[in-house]
């Protein structure tokens, strides 16, 4: 069953061109092509950049945090009770007054000694300013990186400046190391916020008093992942490499204005986040509502047509992603939006 599904999935007429096989994708004359197998690294350069996460976060963030004037407060730990922290963690960590009666009685302490242990144990699921000090350098150092590089990669690339360069001499292009690392880094990137996500996001949680809004967020954010890891995986098999780079430049390049705001934010710097949340705005409505359907979109759903009348079965998988992808991105222009709406006319 395994082998007639994977013939199926590499099967010619759903990747390429008429007449072009996996054949001709061997390297030859000069030529060197992406070939899937490559993708398996990603896994081990996401365990990599977990590390050296770690010691960006540890020796770089904190010592920054700390000039900032951010302090790491300690929480106080609530007493250990087996009892208590089973409910905590199986029933509710708000429980009502009569579940607290209850609790008080089966542990043998008073309704207040109850309630102080839950409140203490609630600021322990908090995350810390300083944690999420840490976090956000973190993604803004990435993408900060990625986006230079970016430009250092592209900049005197042709199909940076005419879109049509993307199709030309399809499937044959040529995979430069510029492509390999800027593709091998991004992916990894994505599988090590996976790696991360329910950590980080159970720790958000608790401290949002919008439950329901950030159950969506943190679904918008898996979708994200997953569909980012999926769209550069299959465009790099089909060697759709010179507009997955662009894809990616055009993401990379509004999202460290966001955690630059978000750093200045727990610093208390306001003025200073204002600003680079206002820039944030800017770049993220023209490179995602702006950019990407109508230079993005516009290449792979209607020049392809101008190079071959007969679509192959990709030309529908990758435009349904990139659909999807454009969902959520109006998706999350629509929470932007009513930040600036409420920070314009509510001050």
């Amino acid at each position: 069953i395994l082998k007639t599904l994977n013939s199926w999935f590499w099967w010619e007429n759903i990747w390429m061109p008429i007449n072009v096989t996996w054949a001709h994708f061997v390297d030859r004359d000069g030529l060197v092509f992406p070939k899937p197998h490559q993708l398996y690294a990603t896994i081990p350069y996401a365990f990599v950049l977990l590390i050296i996460r770690f010691f960006t976060e540890r020796y770089v963030a904190i010592p920054l945090a700390r000039a900032l004037g951010i302090k790491n407060v300690r929480r106080v730990k609530p007493q250990p009770n087996p009892v208590l922290e089973s409910y905590f963690r199986e029933c509710s960590k708000h429980p009502s007054q009569s579940d607290i009666q209850g609790l008080a009685k089966k542990c043998n302490w008073t309704v207040r000694l109850v309630e102080k242990w839950f409140r203490r144990r609630r600021n322990l699921e908090i995350p810390t300013v300083l944690r999420k000090f840490q976090e956000a350098f973190w993604r803004f150092s990435f993408y900060l990186t990625s986006s230079i590089a970016g430009f250092i990669f592209l900049y005197d690339k042709p199909w940076f400046y005419d879109i049509w360069q993307t199709w030309v001499g399809y499937p044959f292009q040529t995979l430069l190391p510029s492509q390999y690392w800027y593709y091998m880094a991004e992916i990894a990137f994505y599988w090590s916020l996976l790696f991360t996500l329910g950590i980080d996001n159970r720790r958000k949680a608790s401290d949002c008093a919008h439950s329901q809004l950030q159950l969506g967020d943190f679904l918008a954010h898996v979708i994200h992942h997953l569909e980012a890891i999926t769209l550069m995986s299959a465009s790099w098999c089909g060697n759709y490499v010179r507009l997955g780079t662009l894809v990616i430049f055009v993401h990379d390049t509004a999202d460290f204005w966001l955690e630059a705001a978000k750093m200045f934010n727990y610093a208390r710097w306001e003025k200073t986040c204002n600003i680079l949340f206002i820039i944030f705005s800017i770049a993220f409505f023209i490179t995602r509502i702006i950019l990407f359907p109508f230079w993005i979109l516009r290449a792979t759903f209607f020049l392809p047509t101008y190079y071959s009348t007969t679509p192959v079965i990709a030309f529908f998988f990758f435009n349904g992603q990139l659909l999807l992808l454009q969902g959520l991105h109006l998706y999350w222009g629509y929470l932007i939006f009513k930040i600036l709406k409420r920070f314009i006319f509510l001050k």
